[in-house]
């Protein structure tokens, strides 16, 4: 059988194919990074040697080889490949593809890979659709997401398929990577113009680092980069490239930041972390690399209402103040202005006193409430303003705190009858929540002492 990567029709069609086509890994051995999936005794360099293919899904961001992973699968073990895109696939063909791979096993006996990008964009009911044809066999299924299979796939598909993760691709990998195409693009150079060498074209070391910088993990988009680099090296006869011509040639993509997806709720959580572990930088941090992903700062404020009001309570009330007050200020100035009033209080989020006695309390009361019966309220205090409900004994024998010593009706119970005491709210000693623990203290001493 003629091999996928030397075939004629292959070699055509690499010849016009974008540089990060040409430059595909035509085996297990080429793939930069995933050395945790694809290194000697890893599972996926397993998988190859053994001879037997299984389902699976490669999860991981885009441009770090999910794809060429599916391709060479296909290759290593002689399989039709057949490669459907969620975004553009709907139930024909899917019909279509099993129906190949029913003539492969039937006719040819041969294997069929069916690779599926973008799998979590299927519904439900389209994912269901594969599942007797993998349980059966038929095909060796390889979809590959950027979103996280736990959320968007099936159970009954995730049982069914192994799950890799795939890392975006460090500085050392995009480093070989831009080595690896600087020569291609070179070696071409000097092909196209006879000449015994490679093209004299140098690069500083900051230039090709804002390069690897502009690709953000992606090696899909490194590539691209290189190879827009090489033609505005060979349109200016340019035979160095500095920093200023990357940044005058290269237009600056959007860093890696779905509005929907895992990496956006990955950076929210990271910048509500690093508020409550009191890390100003990293918060400041966090918070700039969400603006500067595009996120809504109306919706960064919103989290950093919530933030002062679940990590910081009343250990500094001021928090919620600032906070709204800065919301507020947002919404006065705009983009950019008001952005400057947000990273003051995501500062002062992560400078103030921490505390989750409020949101602790809260939830516990809340669950108490919905497992509990609904009790009555007891006579003593409730609102008796006719005089039927003053005959019935509505109000009889409160006591009305401003009348008691200190402004405290020591052994006052405000709970209904029979209910014990839960003690739900333990402030800290922590901020002005210090305070409260001293008084609340107090209190309740009195209340241990009180004799009716």
């Amino acid at each position: 059988m003629t091999d996928l990567f030397t075939s004629p029709t292959y070699k055509k069609i690499a010849r016009d194919a974008p540089l990060a086509e040409r430059l595909r890994p035509t085996s297990l051995a080429d793939v930069i990074g995933q050395q945790h999936l694809t290194g000697e005794g890893m599972p996926l360099k397993i998988a190859f040697d053994s001879g037997k293919p299984h389902s699976m899904i490669l999860w991981g961001p885009p441009g770090v080889g999910k794809t060429t992973i599916a391709r060479l699968m296909a290759n290593a073990f002689e399989a039709d490949f057949i490669a459907l895109s969620a975004v553009l696939s709907g139930v024909k063909e899917i019909r279509e593809a099993i129906e190949r791979a029913e003539m492969n096993r039937t006719n040819l006996n041969r294997r069929t890979i069916l690779f599926v990008d973008e799998v979590h964009r299927f519904n439900k009911s389209q994912q269901d659709a594969f599942l007797p044809h993998v349980e059966s066999g038929l095909v060796t299924f390889i979809g590959a997401t950027t979103e996280n299979p736990s959320f968007e796939l099936n159970n009954a598909l995730l049982s069914r398929a192994a799950v890799y993760v795939l890392k975006a691709l460090d500085e050392n990998a995009l480093g070989e990577m831009f080595d690896r195409a600087i020569a291609h693009v070179g070696a071409n150079e000097a092909a196209a113009s006879n000449a015994a060498t490679t093209s004299p074209l140098t690069i500083s070391v900051d230039a090709k680092a804002r390069i690897i910088n502009m690709a953000d993990g992606d090696g899909r988009r490194l590539l691209n980069l290189v190879e827009q680099l090489g033609v505005a090296v060979e349109a200016q006869s340019i035979t160095e490239v500095t920093v200023a011509f990357v940044e005058q040639v290269l237009a600056r993509a959007a860093k890696k930041f779905d509005k929907g997806g895992d990496n956006f709720y990955d950076q929210i959580s990271a910048l509500h972390k690093s508020v409550r572990g009191s890390d100003p930088d990293a918060s400041l941090y966090w918070f700039c690399r969400m603006l500067d992903g595009g996120a809504d700062p109306r919706y960064l404020a919103r989290r950093l209402i919530r933030m002062a009001s679940e990590d910081i309570g009343l250990a500094d009330p001021r928090a919620l103040e600032i906070t709204l007050s800065a919301a507020e200020v947002y919404e006065r100035l705009g983009s950019p202005e008001g952005e400057l009033t947000l990273a003051e209080a995501v500062i002062y989020l992560a400078i103030a006193a921490k505390s989750n006695a409020v949101y602790t309390a809260y939830k516990a009361a809340r669950a108490f409430i919905a497992n509990d019966e609904s009790r009555p309220v007891p006579m003593h205090i409730r609102n008796a303003p006719t005089k039927l409900m003053k005959t019935l004994g509505m109000g009889d024998n409160y006591r009305y705190a401003h009348d008691e010593t200190d402004g405290y009706a020591a052994g006052e119970n405000y709970f209904p009858d029979g209910m014990a005491k839960p003690e739900w709210y333990q402030p800290t000693e922590r901020g002005l929540e210090a305070k409260i623990h001293e008084k609340l203290a107090r209190l309740r001493a009195l209340d241990s002492k009180y004799k009716p």
